[in-house]
């Protein structure tokens, strides 16, 4: 601080304003000698702690402790808040001591995010349907989405009958395929064939059954004839009001951009305006991903950033033509909150899904800290936004969004600026060479952040979707520009238009820009090798990368380089994957067998759906449908049987009288029959043994069998001395198995149905 003439305190002088804006170094020291460690590693630590680099372990430890509820078994509330208070208070208690002090506090952090999921979980409890119902429903309409084979509603439901009102679903999702008369708000009735949501199509796969509990939505299924509207028995609340006004409005707005701009990029700028993906046929979705673009169409950070920017820049620019205003009042901050308001909006028009809800999460904070005259982009902000997200929502740490997202900003933050060109500008340049020079960084700027971002979310593509796009690196290059430039600031004005009935040229100009997009997706997707499918990683493997990502970006020092460990040790288990040589469906209903050549055989009759995950688990290209998937297996109106090699064979049972010769043959049986108890091979799943497991994967050793399920979770069954003589029935043995640390969810059921 400064005095002025009269000896009073006066303002900071600018060219210490940067000094003070620097992080302070801690007032707590560690003692160095006591540690004994190397002077390299004591000024590296002591870096971190100068740079406030502890802060973002808390993110961590927070994301580890939900990590560990979601491992455990209906845990008791009082044993996380106990600990976590307990871990507080031994943190006050050695405040004066760094390293017990930072030990504490991770603990601490840790068990909030144990209590967080268990707060979380009991919070949302719902009812979820048990059994397959055929039955007349009644509800309030919540909201609907346009499909290309019709509607698909989320209905309220206030009867169900033949359910209990105990079990009845709070929220079922149902297709409808004449509702073009529906829409938010109303009251209807029909008959419906409702499902329990489904659990995975294969253990490790994508849990529908999960993602729709934390929804509340407790079945899936479609009506199967007329629906009509009726009187309500009670007037809706007026929640359901407000949801109501906000869904219709979305969907008129959506029939008014895609009505304007047509064709497939009418679609597309519609999602990317109201996130509204209906209207989006698969033939563009495909074309998309191979271009490695899709989240362009899914409203996350992307799209949150270049709304609120849009909105920042054009208040701070109006603002600032007022000489008055501009010296007078501090525009940048008045330019953040209405950013901060219109990401708002924006996040609520838009569906406020668990993505766009954490882009705006992030988004807040960032402004927050313009509003706090403090760094907005900066690694302690993302860590605020994460710790934000996994206590509002601790489920969110399991999905891709929330990690592709949360790793490529971290990645972004960490690295993009040691990979920047540093120039220095030369006052006698033209405008031309100062144009070039401008072009030049901006390229230079996308291909940095594009590539950095893919290889940091490329772990978790390849864990969540088995698919990489090593051509996304263009794609983004030649789209992103666009995007950024064009199609986000005309969807804002467009939006700002439209009460006045003025946002017709504004959504052409937009529509302009999508089609090119398109052309470029086309372009690039048309690659040779432009999507390449690669086997499902383990959970090791992913925790390996995941922690590397962590120790590259969060660290300040060269300690950073420690990310080599994780991630080298990562990739050596990314490329040994150990795959399941069998996968079976869920009911019985049919498997994917790996015959003598190392290639996977479908037998039965599974769905496309379950059909697809499998061959994508195992990073196999092909589609369902490929004739190639059913040779190598002899079939017959009882059955089929797959030889794997080593004289094993696996028998597929369809009818009972198969049952004699498999069960005297066969290595395993699989049918969705009862099995006899005298069946003899070495295992045998059959409808108990599914019943209890749900969907299965087998992996064969030369000992042992593995055997995975998404109930029972790993099992290991020792092989007989030959397939020809048994002791007792591997089934026996699979009940008295101990099962695994998998967790099953309140109210989950074995479902045949797929996501609709």
């Amino acid at each position: 601080m400064t005095q002025d003439n009269k000896g009073e305190p006066g303002p900071i002088p600018r060219s210490l304003a940067r000094a003070v804006a620097l992080p302070r170094p801690s007032s707590l020291a560690l003692d160095w000698g006591a540690l004994g460690w190397s002077d390299g590693l004591r000024r590296c630590l002591a870096r971190e702690i100068d740079q406030r680099r502890l802060f973002p372990w808390l993110a961590v430890c927070f994301g580890s402790g939900v990590l560990l509820f979601f491992q455990a078994e209906r845990p008791a509330l009082w044993a996380p808040l106990g600990a976590l208070v307990l871990c507080a208070g031994c943190a006050v208690r050695v405040r004066h001591n760094l390293l017990a002090l930072s030990v504490c506090v991770g603990l601490a952090a840790a068990f909030a995010g144990f209590t967080a999921g268990v707060v979380r979980t009991r919070s949302i409890a719902a009812p979820v349907l048990s059994r397959m119902v055929i039955a007349p429903v009644a509800g309030f309409v919540e909201a609907v989405e346009d499909r290309e084979q019709g509607r698909r509603v989320l209905l309220r439901v206030s009867s169900l009958q033949g359910v209990a009102e105990a079990e009845r679903p709070r929220l079922v999702r149902v297709s409808i395929r004449n509702g073009n008369a529906l829409s938010a708000g109303q009251y209807i009735a029909g008959t419906a064939r409702l499902l329990p949501p489904p659990q995975p199509a294969w253990p490790g796969g994508y849990d529908f059954a999960r993602d729709a509990y934390y929804k509340g939505i407790g079945a899936v299924g479609s009506f199967t004839g007329a629906v009509r509207q009726v009187e309500p028995p009670a007037p809706p609340d007026w929640s359901l009001r407000l949801a109501a006004r906000v869904d219709e409005a979305r969907n008129a707005l959506t029939h008014r951009i895609a009505s304007s701009i047509g064709g497939a990029a009418g679609g597309v700028g519609a999602a990317l305006v109201t996130g509204k993906r209906g209207l989006i046929g698969e033939p563009t979705n495909d074309v998309l991903r191979a271009a490695g673009i899709y989240h362009i169409v899914s409203i996350s950070g992307l799209h949150m950033v270049l709304a609120a920017g849009t909105f920042f820049w054009l208040v701070r620019a109006l603002l600032a033509l007022n000489p008055g205003l501009a010296l007078l009042w501090p525009v940048k901050k008045i330019a953040a909150v209405v950013a901060m308001a219109g990401a708002t909006a924006y996040c609520v028009f838009s569906g406020s899904d668990v993505a766009t809800e954490r882009s705006l999460v992030m988004t807040l904070v960032m402004f927050g800290a313009v509003l706090a005259d403090r760094p907005a982009l900066s690694m302690r902000n993302l860590s605020v936004a994460a710790l934000v997200v996994l206590a509002r929502e601790p489920e969110a740490l399991l999905g891709p969004s929330f990690q592709m997202s949360f790793g490529a900003v971290a990645a972004m933050m960490a690295l993009v600026p040691l990979m920047q060109w540093h120039t220095t500008e030369v006052a006698q340049r033209t405008l031309i060479e100062k144009a070039f020079a401008w072009t030049l960084r901006s390229v230079c700027a996308i291909i940095t952040t594009t590539l950095v971002a893919s290889l940091a979310t490329a772990p978790f593509s390849a864990y969540h979707f088995q698919s990489l796009n090593p051509y996304g690196l263009v794609g983004n290059a030649l789209t992103l520009p666009l995007v950024s430039l064009v199609v986000m600031p005309a969807a804002v004005l467009g939006v700002l238009a439209y009460p006045f009935g003025l946002d017709g040229p504004i959504w052409k100009l937009m529509g302009l820009a999508v089609a090119q997009v398109l052309d470029v997706s086309t372009w690039v997707g048309a690659f040779s090798g432009s999507t390449v499918t690669v086997p499902a990683l383990s959970i090791g493997a992913l925790a390996l990368l995941s922690v590397g990502l962590l120790v590259l970006t969060i660290p300040a020092s060269h300690l950073r380089w420690l990310a080599l460990v994780p991630v080298g040790a990562g990739l050596a288990l990314a490329a040994t994957p150990q795959r399941p040589d069998i996968y079976i469906d869920r009911d019985g209903a049919g498997a994917a067998i790996r015959n003598a050549r190392g290639d996977l055989t479908l037998v039965g009759k599974p769905s496309g759906f379950v059909a697809e995950q499998w061959l994508r688990a195992d990073g196999d290209g092909r589609s369902a449908g490929d004739a190639t998937l059913r040779r190598d297996t002899q079939c017959d109106r009882l059955g089929c049987v797959v030889d794997t090699g080593a004289q094993r064979a696996v028998a597929f049972v369809q009818e009972f009288a198969a049952f004699a010769e498999d069960c005297r043959r066969a290595a395993i049986v699989i049918t969705r029959l009862d099995a006899p108890a005298s069946c003899g091979a070495p295992v045998v799943l059959d409808r108990d043994a599914l019943d209890a497991r749900g969907a299965t994967a087998i992996r064969l050793g030369t000992d042992v069998a593995e055997i995975r399920s998404v109930r029972r979770g790993r099992e290991v069954v020792p092989w007989a001395g030959s397939t020809q003589a048994s002791a007792s029935p591997a089934r026996d043995r699979l009940h008295a198995a101990q099962p695994a640390l998998d967790r099953d969810w309140p109210g989950e059921e074995i479902s045949s149905g797929e996501p609709d």
